[in-house]
C-alpha cells in the first residue's frame, strides 16, 4: 500500500460519519455479551435484582428512546449541512465531517441500542441480567449527557464567527507544521528551478485528475538524497492537476522508469477537493468564503465580515511574522534534493484581502475594519514583507476614493477602525471655534 492510499484511507476515517458508531453498535453487542456471563456467575441482593417482565420493559423503552435520539441527532446534523452551505462556506463542510462529538455522541447511542437490544434477547423466565439492565440504564443517562451536550455545541457553532474561529485554528496548526518542515529539510528548496546545462531524466505525469492533498515531503527529500538526484515539483498541496498534467520533473539517473514512477506517484495523495491537512490557505479560503456570502446582496451582513477579518488579521499577522523564505541554491552545491513551490507572503496576503476589498467597497465598516488590519499588519510583520502591505493599503484608498467619491462620508471611509463601526477611534486636532464676542451692554 502507497503512501497516498494510506492517506486517503486515514482521510475517509476520519472524516466518514458511519465508521465510529458502527464500532459502538459492535462493541455494545460485545458488551452485552460479557455482562450476560458476569450476570450468570454472580448473584446479586434481591434489591438489585429485576423481574423478567419490568427488565423486558425497561430494555425495550431504551431501544426505541436510542432510535428516536439517533434519529434527532441525524436531524440535526443535515439542518447543520443546509446551514452551512446556505450561509456559509460549503468548504467548511470538510471540518464538519471530522467533528468527534457528532460522531462520538452517534456512537454512544447506538451502542447502547445494540447493548439493550442484545440484553433483551436474553431475557429468560429464569434468569434475568440484572448487572445489563443497570449498565443500560447508565448508559441512557450518559447518551442524554452526551446528546444534550452535542445539541449546544451544535447550536452556538452555527454562527458565522464560530465557524471562522474553526478556520482559524486549522490554519494556526497547519501554517506552523508547514514553515517547521520547511527549514528542517536541508535538501528542500522553495520556488521554481530548471537547473541550466541539466536534462530532465523522467517526466512523471498525473494518471487521475484532482486537487493536491497531501505529499510526502520527507520520502521525497529522503530518496533525492539517496539516490544523489533532484526531484522538482511544478505544483504544491492545493493546485488542481488534471489526468496527463506534470506531477514531478526528474533530474539526474531515475534508474527503472516504471518503478520510479509509481514509486514517486504514491507519495502525492489526490482527491476530488482540497483539505484541511497541510494547507493553511485552505482554512484562510473558508474564512474569505465567509465573509463573500455575508457581503453578498442576498444576505448583506457586513457586521459578519468585519468579525472574520479579526480572525483573519491574526493570521496574517502570525504568516507576516514568519520567515518563508526556504534555502537557496550555492554555487558549488551537488544538484539534488527537492525544489518545491510554496505560497509567498504576497500570495496569503492577497487571499486575505482582496476578495474582502472587492465585495466589500460600498460598505464602510469593512473598509475602516480593513485599513485597521493592514496599519497593523504594516507594524508587525517582517520589513521585506511591509512592501505588500503597503500596496496592499494603496489599493485600498483607490476603492475607497472610487467608492466615495463625492460622498460626504469619504472621510470616515478612509477611517481605521477595529470595530468598523463604532469603535474608538484618533481625535484629530480641530480648530477650537472662535467666540462671539458678547454683546456691549446698553446704557440704563
Amino acid at each position: 500500500m502507497t503512501w497516498a492510499t494510506g492517506f486517503r484511507i486515514r482521510q475517509y476515517l476520519v472524516e466518514s460519519i458511519w465508521t465510529l458508531p458502527l464500532l459502538g453498535a459492535l462493541i455494545g453487542l460485545l458488551g452485552a455479551l460479557v455482562i450476560v456471563h458476569i450476570d450468570r456467575n454472580v448473584h446479586l441482593p434481591a434489591q438489585w435484582q429485576y423481574s423478567p417482565s419490568t427488565a423486558s420493559t425497561v430494555l425495550a423503552a431504551i431501544v426505541g428512546a436510542m432510535a428516536a435520539l439517533t434519529g434527532f441527532v441525524v436531524t440535526v446534523t443535515v439542518l447543520v449541512v443546509q446551514m452551512v452551505i446556505g450561509s456559509f462556506s460549503a468548504r467548511y463542510m470538510r471540518v464538519c465531517y471530522r467533528d468527534a462529538w457528532l460522531k462520538g455522541t452517534l456512537a454512544l447511542l447506538i451502542g447502547t441500542l445494540a447493548f439493550s437490544f442484545a440484553l433483551l434477547r436474553r431475557i429468560e423466565s429464569n434468569f434475568v441480567p440484572n448487572i445489563g439492565v443497570t449498565v443500560a440504564g447508565a448508559l441512557v443517562v450518559a447518551g442524554l449527557v452526551a446528546f444534550l451536550y452535542f445539541f449546544d455545541r451544535f447550536l452556538h457553532r452555527l454562527r458565522p464567527v464560530a465557524v471562522t474561529e474553526i478556520a482559524a485554528r486549522a490554519l494556526r496548526r497547519d501554517f506552523g507544521g508547514d514553515v517547521a518542515l520547511l527549514h528542517a529539510e536541508a535538501d528542500m528548496f522553495a520556488g521554481p528551478l530548471h537547473p541550466a546545462g541539466l536534462k530532465r531524466s523522467l517526466v512523471v505525469r498525473s494518471h487521475h485528475t484532482g486537487a493536491i492533498q497531501a505529499m510526502n515531503i520527507q520520502a521525497m527529500v529522503g530518496w533525492a538524497r539517496a539516490h544523489d538526484c533532484l526531484l522538482v515539483l511544478p505544483h504544491y498541496v492545493g493546485d488542481f492537476v488534471g489526468r496527463g498534467d506534470a506531477l514531478f520533473e526528474v533530474y539526474g539517473a531515475p534508474g527503472d522508469a516504471s518503478a520510479l514512477e509509481r514509486k514517486l506517484l504514491g507519495w502525492v495523495a489526490l482527491g476530488a477537493e482540497r483539505t484541511i491537512d497541510q494547507d493553511p490557505a485552505f482554512a484562510m479560503r473558508i474564512m474569505v468564503d465567509v465573509a463573500g456570502k455575508a457581503l453578498s446582496a442576498a444576505i448583506n451582513d457586513p457586521t459578519t465580515a468585519v468579525q472574520v477579518l479579526d480572525y483573519l488579521t491574526e493570521c496574517l499577522s502570525l504568516i507576516g511574522a514568519t520567515d518563508l523564505s526556504g534555502p537557496e541554491w550555492q554555487p558549488g552545491e551537488p544538484v539534488r534534493g527537492l525544489v518545491i513551490r510554496v505560497r509567498r507572503w504576497e500570495d496569503f496576503l492577497a487571499l486575505g484581502t482582496t476578495e474582502i476589498r472587492e465585495y466589500g467597497s460600498t460598505s464602510m465598516q469593512v473598509m475602516r475594519r480593513m485599513r485597521a488590519t493592514l496599519e497593523r499588519l504594516s507594524a508587525e510583520v517582517l520589513p521585506e514583507h511591509r512592501a505588500a502591505v503597503a500596496q496592499e493599503l494603496s489599493r485600498l484608498d483607490a476603492t475607497v476614493a472610487q467608492s466615495y467619491a463625492g460622498s460626504i462620508d469619504i472621510d470616515r471611509a478612509g477611517t481605521a477602525d477595529l470595530q468598523g463601526i463604532g469603535g474608538p477611534t484618533p481625535r484629530e486636532a480641530t480648530k477650537p471655534a472662535t467666540s462671539a464676542p458678547p454683546p456691549s451692554a446698553s446704557p440704563r
